[in-house]
């Protein structure tokens, strides 16, 4: 069995708001010199998701695919230091600026050029943008069947067993494979990578591609392949006014009221 894991590397979600700027000509956050760059939790746990299947499936390859510049290397890096077992990175000017159509397009056919796979991991979202929609959009591209929010993936017999979140409980979802699915954080979290395969990640095999090995063209990819059109990128003003309404409490409460409907907020 093959399982690709889908990661991206973003922004240690654990920074300081400080350390990005917003610039509004450009509708681009520009973050801080020296910000630590790191796998997408999410991710991770997708990664943690496909190693828990392989401990049930000896015969299972795990391929960890990425797209970025070339420092996202190290993310791919960390999921082969997690027990992943090679890697394929898509660095290429052409890639830059993409949006998740664009991204999912370009991942999927990464995956048609791999030949296939069995599964398809993502994470629920990135902890950067927080879209959330470009694992099932690689699942429509592909033609494959989506489950979304796994907490608990189970394979057998040629299908996938899903226990993915609700907003009031959990449901089992079942699939045949090739599936693909997205991976919530109510998995648990993802193992620390050891010394020793911190070492032999050095030494697994990582592919670089660019749009031309995947037989796209740059109008395809990118920002050129894009779809969403971003009207504006802004830091949101806050106007905030107390007003503090005298009286007894009965005073208070009906003013309290009267301000609340001509408001129309009740």
């Amino acid at each position: 069995m093959r399982i690709v894991v889908c990661v991206k590397q973003v922004p240690d979600p654990e920074a300081a708001f400080s350390m990005f700027k917003v610039d509004e000509q450009a509708k681009k956050v520009i973050p801080a010199p020296g910000l630590q760059w790191v796998m997408s939790p999410f991710d991770e746990q997708a990664v943690e998701a496909a190693l828990r299947i392989r401990k049930r499936h000896a015969d299972t390859r795990i391929t960890v695919l990425s797209m970025g510049l070339e420092t996202a290397r190290n993310a791919i890096k960390h999921g082969l230091a997690m027990g992943a077992d090679d890697g394929v990175l898509l660095s290429d000017a052409a890639f830059e600026d993409a949006d998740s159509y664009a991204t999912a397009y370009t991942l999927a056919g990464t995956i048609r050029k791999l030949g296939g796979c069995d599964l398809v991991l993502t994470g629920r979202q990135a902890a950067d943008w927080d879209a959330g929609v470009v694992g099932a959009g690689i699942g429509e591209l592909l033609g494959l069947p989506v489950i979304s929010f796994a907490m608990d993936i189970q394979v057998e017999r040629g299908a996938v067993r899903v226990e993915r979140v609700l907003d009031d409980g959990t449901e089992i979802v079942e699939a045949l494979l090739p599936a693909l699915v997205t991976v919530s954080n109510e998995l648990g979290a993802a193992r620390t990578p050891n010394l020793r395969e911190t070492m032999r990640a050095a030494r697994k095999p990582v592919t670089v591609w660019k749009a031309a090995d995947l037989g796209l063209a740059a109008s395809e990819v990118g920002a050129a392949g894009a779809r969403r059109v971003l009207e504006r990128l802004f830091l949101p003003v806050k106007n905030n006014r107390c007003e503090l309404i005298p009286g007894s409490a009965q005073d208070q409460a009906a003013g309290l009221a009267q301000r609340l409907r001509e408001a129309r907020l009740i």
